[in-house]
């Protein structure tokens, strides 16, 4: 009777101790609270177009975005920038704002913190990951995601360097680790490569640069777990189509994920000739979304919820361009001249289903 009180007491132990081990395996978030559902929850990316303050940096090239420069940026339109950018992340869905989102051409976390707060993002409680980038002009990469939803478990910064130009500077590559509902553990790269200024064929080397580091990185993840959950989003400044993406980066534009390989969601829209941004006319899918095996074929958890990523094509985005007779996104400026728009890029999205 002894040995059997003794059972039942070990059971009735044992059992506590597992239930206590079940409720701490829930995915919390840094408030200890319990992450919601992000089922149906939209997440993506947007090239905000030069979001500067007006305050001169002694470290980086701002000193167009200044009051006193010929653009004569000042707080008035700093502000208006900020609203018109929250307009357009408002509208991603009428429920819900974004999950997530990466963004481009941020000067610094300041004017991150001053969009979610001052705007009608304060609804969704957003915290930021951001890192200040070797960059001449001072512009990063950021990220911001919904702290309901979202638990952040690392961040890093990954530098892509050229040992032939030591003075080479470009946008770091961030990398963020994150966890939603029920452990589901989420990868996210966030890129903005350099770009075409001198001319495709003369700067594409850093761009296949930036592909080899991003491509060593998702082989690491890979390696410890073949159906890793993984998201890449970015300005590319090269088309799915190009070497850095299709070829370096190994980005198809078909989800056979053979040996490895990634699908990327934007491949049949640049097929399409659509796009994210206007050059004379000519529409590119600049910015993409390119994900992993274990993102589109998730057994658990979430995964995505379309076959390509959508385009956010709202009609206040958008101008007619007499010149071309074309659609383009309105933006802030235009050389010299200020047109008071939001961005020359088009933001791109998905949806997560379980």
């Amino acid at each position: 009777m002894k040995n059997l009180g003794y059972i039942v007491l070990l059971s009735i132990v044992l059992g506590c101790s597992l239930g206590e081990k079940s409720s701490k395996s829930k995915s919390m978030n840094n408030n200890g609270t319990e992450l919601k559902s992000a089922e149906d929850m939209v997440f993506g990316f947007y090239n905000v177009e030069n979001l500067f303050d007006t305050i001169d940096s002694k470290y980086t090239i701002d000193e167009q975005f200044l009051p006193g420069a010929e653009k004569k940026w000042n707080t008035k339109k700093y502000f208006e920038k900020i609203n018109n950018l929250a307009k357009v992340i408002t509208a991603f869905d009428k429920k819900e704002l974004p999950l997530f989102l990466g963004m481009a051409e941020i000067e610094n976390k300041g004017v991150v913190l001053d969009l979610i707060t001052n705007t009608n993002l304060k609804e969704g409680n957003y915290d930021i990951v951001h890192f200040e980038s070797p960059d001449a002009r001072g512009i990063d990469v950021s990220f911001i995601y919904r702290t309901e939803y979202f638990n952040v478990l690392s961040k890093e910064k990954i530098e892509v360097a050229l040992s032939e130009d030591p003075n080479f500077a470009t946008r770091d590559i961030v990398y963020v680790k994150g966890e939603l509902k029920d452990n589901d553990v989420v990868h996210i790269f966030l890129n903005h490569w350099s770009s075409r200024r001198a001319g495709q064929k003369e700067s594409e080397h850093k761009r296949v640069r930036a592909a080899d580091v991003l491509r060593e990185r998702v082989d690491r993840i890979l390696k410890l777990d073949e159906n890793a959950k993984i998201i890449i989003l970015g300005d590319f400044n090269d088309y799915p189509t190009n070497k850095s993406i299709e070829d370096v980066l190994r980005a198809k534009g078909k989800p056979t994920f053979k040996n490895g390989d990634l699908f990327n969601m934007a491949y049949s829209l640049e097929i399409a000739d659509k796009g994210t941004y206007n050059y004379k006319g000519d529409w590119g899918m600049l910015d993409q979304m390119i994900i992993s095996k274990g993102l589109y074929f998730a057994e658990k958890g979430m995964k995505v919820q379309y076959d390509q990523c959508l385009i956010l094509r709202e009609d206040f985005m958008m101008f007619t361009d007499k010149k071309y007779g074309d659609q383009k996104p309105s933006r802030s400026y235009g050389g010299p001249n200020y047109y008071g728009g939001y961005s020359d890029h088009l933001p791109i999205y998905s949806r997560f289903k379980k």
